[in-house]
């Protein structure tokens, strides 16, 4: 016996109404006047509303999916930049690790490298607004001189503050004999913290410094800088590709060939980063355009793993979306691919340029040198 649903259901051709004994299919010119009702009972506001209601759909069902493909994306190795040489983090279907794998000669390099950095934050407001004749006073913005240097020139708030630091300075030197580190870098370091402390004591004893006493000692000490930041390249080198190889070997040559690697950096860091720069020749030449990405940000964030991930899911659904969604206009699939806002072209287009103005993309090295050659065959 047939049911109702599948009486209606396999009727073809005739109207649900009329099975329903309804009346007859109302005329065209009924079912206009009735839209014109309709639409003249809704506000503009209302109106409006339903349409900004679709977009909002839209965000909802991007998301699902996008939380949903968060859980299918590996393998993933995540690097969260930090003082350590970076905390690594390798995705696969079977779960995370992590590893700081940069030894701490990095770090410690880095410590004393900072010296004039830690000077120059403390004594920085204090400059005078003013640009004496240095070598390179023509690079020297004024208005942003203006902007760092907010303090009264002729105050001596900045002396205790800087024979703190000069305090950290000495326990340091003090120390630094049994701190164990290659030759080299001890007196890179020695050569550092004297300077600073030298410099430290005369500007305090004068009750004065400026850009040019300054630029004075950050300049002598530079070559013993340059040491230090060859030993925290070299430990930072060695550490990355060390976990690389050792990751590859247990993903696998297959699942390797489609790693992807996120990189969370700070903006002033996110152009040429140190592990972007390693990680690259660890990776498949073929996909390193397309799976090495750098994520730039203002801070740390509370969970760098997932934010890696959130940001990666957007990447690899739009990849794919942007060559559905735009199949005939190979331009606009690139920019939904890319970093390209989708009208940027058209808003270039507008104000009567047909070119749009970018930074270069970073290039890298691939001749690497005896110590800067990733072990891993590629």
């Amino acid at each position: 016996m047939a049911t109702r649903r599948g009486f209606i259901g396999g009727a073809t051709g005739i109207s649900t109404a009329a099975l329903l004994g309804s009346a007859a299919t109302p005329s065209a010119a009924d079912t206009g006047a009735a839209a014109s009702e309709a639409a003249a009972a809704v506000t503009q506001t209302q109106a409006r509303e339903s349409l900004f209601a679709v977009n909002a759909g839209m965000r909802a069902n991007y998301a699902t999916l996008k939380a949903e493909l968060i859980k299918h994306l590996a393998p993933v190795v995540v690097v969260q930049n930090d003082a350590k040489g970076g905390r690594f983090t390798l995705v696969t279907k079977d779960g995370q690790e992590s590893a700081n794998p940069v030894s701490q000669t990095f770090e410690l390099a880095k410590s004393i490298a900072h010296v004039p950095l830690g000077i120059f934050s403390v004594i920085a407001s204090y400059l005078a607004d003013k640009i004496p004749n240095l070598p390179n006073a023509n690079r020297i913005d004024a208005h942003d001189l203006v902007m760092v240097a907010f303090n009264d020139e002729t105050s001596t708030a900045w002396i205790e503050p800087l024979r703190a630091y000069a305090a950290k300075l000495t326990t340091a030197r003090g120390n630094l004999a049994a701190a164990n580190l290659p030759a080299t870098l001890t007196a890179s370091c020695a050569a550092v913290i004297d300077g600073g402390l030298k410099f430290v004591n005369a500007s305090i004893a004068a009750k004065h410094f400026d850009m040019k006493s300054f630029e004075d000692f950050s300049g002598s000490v530079y070559p013993a800088i340059r040491t230090n930041m060859e030993h925290a390249s070299q430990a930072q080198i060695k550490g990355v590709q060390d976990i690389m190889k050792t990751w590859r070997a247990k993903v696998g040559e297959a699942a390797w060939a489609d790693l992807y690697c996120v990189v969370l950096s700070q903006w002033t860091t996110s152009v040429l980063n140190q592990n972007t720069i390693i990680l690259k020749d660890c990776m498949n030449a073929a996909k390193v355009s397309t799976h090495l990405i750098d994520l730039p940000g203002l801070e740390p964030p509370a969970d760098p793993v997932f934010t890696a991930l959130d940001n990666l899911a957007r990447i690899v659904q739009d990849n794919i979306a942007a060559e559905l969604v735009f199949p005939k206009d190979t331009t606009v699939a690139d920019a939904l691919k890319g970093q390209q806002d989708l009208l940027s072209d058209e808003i270039l287009k507008q104000l009567g340029s047909n070119t749009v103005t970018t930074l270069s993309a970073p290039t890298y090295n691939t001749v690497a040198t005896a110590a800067g050659v990733c072990p891993v065959p590629h």
